[in-house]
């Protein structure tokens, strides 16, 4: 496969580098709260959601479902064009299941979003089970003239998992999901998380092998980790939830990135959540040492991305 994609200091195909050699500037995710719910907590399919989930672990505080679309945006906007000089960004509804609504809700928010003169796309996160095919033919729609990703939560490819985690769907739902938005003009992202109870190593890995035979164009991975007031905490409490050590997630991560192909850019390999409600794991990290940690061991290893998959030198381009 061509490598030429792999970012030659990082070792893997990085989302921000695709965003840059796409658009040719620093692009930045501005996250919003588009006021949605989850089918999962609001009776459809369950009440409390997954073990895990509480939104104040990756909701900035400018992104408030009581502000309008625009001022969040125009706050976020701000934040990043001082801190990270970033001069064109993408629009991220994040918090809960943002295409589970009336297709003419969705229609107005994401075109309410895209309006911004500054603003080159949007990115959806949502449920592989909140997919119409109006949904669809919207996003396709706005495809056609803008930059779109639709993000599609998985966490795990093993049904039982899944069900362990309360998660309200199967991976039947997810490949049938991927089924009918590939080859709409729009990206495909898959959120994958690693370190839930009964999860082994060899589990985790066999899910690089299922996402690459898969028209999917980016991941987000993280370790499984407690907040406040979760299913998640209480099991961590009564030690059903033991926690990954940091170096063996950053293992996995690496051996995980190897299989992957080089096509595949990726978003996110670690999450975090505010000290204020973290209860595990406490790795006293801060985000540039998370990632850093994968990319020194990478390097350690003198691996890379694909590097599991491909024979021959790795084949590097610019950052």
């Amino acid at each position: 496969m061509d490598s030429v994609f792999i970012h030659p200091e990082l070792r893997f195909n990085s989302y921000g580098s695709y965003l840059r050699r796409r658009f040719g500037c620093r692009v930045s995710k501005v996250v919003v709260d588009g006021g949605f719910t989850c089918p999962n907590r609001d009776g459809v399919k369950g009440v409390d959601g997954c073990i895990f989930c509480d939104n104040r672990s990756f909701s900035p505080d400018g992104a408030r479902e009581a502000l309008p679309v625009e001022e969040q945006l125009a706050a976020g906007i701000a934040y990043h064009r001082q801190r990270l000089g970033s001069s064109k960004f993408i629009v991220y509804f994040q918090k809960y299941s943002n295409t589970y609504g009336p297709v003419d809700k969705l229609r107005d928010l994401y075109y309410r979003a895209l309006s911004h003169p500054d603003v080159i796309g949007i990115s959806i996160g949502t449920r592989p089970d909140c997919l119409s095919p109006e949904i669809l033919d919207l996003l396709q729609e706005i495809a056609s003239e803008r930059y779109v990703c639709l993000e599609l939560g998985l966490q795990s490819v093993d049904d039982e998992i899944l069900s362990r985690i309360n998660r309200g769907h199967g991976v039947g739902e997810y490949l049938r999901a991927v089924e009918s938005a590939a080859g709409r003009g729009f990206q495909i992202c898959t959120h994958l998380i690693h370190g839930f109870p009964g999860e082994t190593r060899e589990g985790f890995l066999k899910t690089a092998a299922f996402i690459s035979a898969l028209p999917v164009d980016s991941l987000k991975i993280h370790q499984l980790h407690a907040v406040r007031g979760t299913r998640l905490a209480e099991m961590f409490a009564s030690g059903e939830f033991v926690p990954l050590s940091h170096s063996d997630y950053v293992a996995a991560v690496c051996d995980f990135l190897e299989l992957i192909p080089p096509r595949i850019t990726i978003q996110r390999l670690y999450g975090s959540a505010p000290l204020a409600i973290r209860v595990a794991p406490s790795w006293n990290l801060k985000n540039n040492a998370m990632w850093f940690s994968v990319v020194h061991e990478l390097a350690r290893r003198g691996t890379w991305q694909g590097h599991g998959i491909n024979s021959g030198r790795m084949a590097v381009g610019s950052p």
